[in-house]
């Protein structure tokens, strides 16, 4: 199979020759991996080849103005985003800060200057689809993550607070954000001339113990504020895939209802988010991507652990089709380069059907 077809038929749970291969990664492990295929700095392609990786990604490339300035050491993004570098042993992390909007009323958050779809330039969309064509396109113009999202501006307490309470300045911010995402996605399909295959959404809903919100605010604010993306998917006859981190299958059913055909990150050290559970539960109607933790194996255990906790987490996912196999997140930099080599090693030893 192509790589293409190789994950439509895993998204329609059916089984391919062998299971699509996604990958991610933090700056720290992706330059050493490059390092070890012989690849060069800035490969990206070179090292997906290398990996076997059967995914690509296409989208607009913003060409607007600079909507916010850098304030001391804080880089600050086009939506006002304030973020730090903090080291640590491993390299180091830009941490989100400051939070400008955390106080903000609903006239602040209607001012506030975020980029503008017209300020995307899309005309190199289609000339990447025809490029990889052999492989499964991600034609995502937007994420949607509204809890972090927000909470990037807000802070965490806040964004929280906001869902809970009905704040109208908080809602007012998931809305614009919202909906410059979704014009965004739907000129990056419109460029894409039928050469994208799926979108990518996320919305992180779990701790590793339970639900971070309850069912109800996620039915009352989250849910239908997805809709949109899932209806634009539809309309334009590509899947939706959503990423969510931590136990998050308690809202499996209602992605279901929604139209959405495939999860991912799918951390299988929280609460009901085992491969075994997942699989039994919701094989049927979902098909899955992720599942190999980054804070497992990879990260603390030998080679011979990587291979094993592949090898068991493909015999569980793999019967019947419905698998892409991943990293649970990104890739960190505190995994040994060994251990990532023999995860997708492993990958391809035990990931063949026939």
């Amino acid at each position: 199979m192509t790589p293409k077809e190789r994950v439509l038929t895993a998204f329609a749970r059916r089984e391919p020759d062998r299971v699509p291969i996604d990958y991610g990664a933090n700056p720290g492990i992706d330059l050493r991996l490059k390092q070890h295929y012989g690849v060069a700095p800035g490969d990206d392609e070179g090292l997906r080849q290398a990996l076997g990786v059967d995914f690509r990604g296409v989208g607009g490339r913003y060409a607007g103005p600079r909507l916010h300035e850098d304030v001391g050491d804080r880089k600050v993004s086009n939506w006002g985003v304030h973020r730090r570098y903090v080291r640590h042993e491993s390299g180091g992390y830009w941490d989100y800060c400051d939070f400008p909007l955390k106080d903000a009323d609903e006239e602040t958050i209607a001012n506030w200057p975020m980029p503008s779809p017209d300020h995307y330039d899309f005309s190199g969309v289609a000339e990447a689809c025809e490029r990889y064509r052999p492989y499964a396109i991600n034609g995502s113009g937007g994420f949607g993550d509204i809890i972090n999202g927000n909470g990037f501006l807000r802070g965490m307490e806040q964004t929280l607070i906001d869902l809970v309470t009905d704040d109208p300045a908080g809602l007012l911010l998931a809305d614009r954000r919202m909906a410059i995402q979704l014009e965004i996605t739907r000129r990056a399909l419109e460029a894409a001339k039928g050469g994208v295959d799926f979108i990518w959404l996320g919305e992180d809903l779990g701790t590793q113990i339970g639900p971070l919100i309850s069912l109800q605010t996620f039915r009352k604010h989250i849910r239908p504020r997805y809709l949109p993306f899932c209806d634009l998917a539809r309309t334009y006859g590509v899947p939706v895939m959503i990423h969510c981190c931590g136990s998050s299958s308690w809202a499996f059913n209602d992605f279901i209802e929604m139209g959405i055909q495939v999860v991912d990150t799918l951390q299988p050290e929280a609460k009901e988010m085992s491969p075994a559970y997942l699989k039994k539960t919701y094989g049927d109607r979902l098909a899955f991507h992720g599942c190999i933790s980054t804070a497992g194996p990879v990260a603390y255990g030998s080679v011979a652990d990587v291979r094993e906790n592949c090898r068991e987490t493909l015999e569980i996912m793999m019967p019947g089709g419905g698998y892409c196999f991943a990293p649970t997140h990104a890739l960190q930099d505190n995994s040994p380069t060994e251990n990532v080599v023999a995860m997708y090693e492993a990958a391809h030893a035990y990931g063949r059907y026939r």
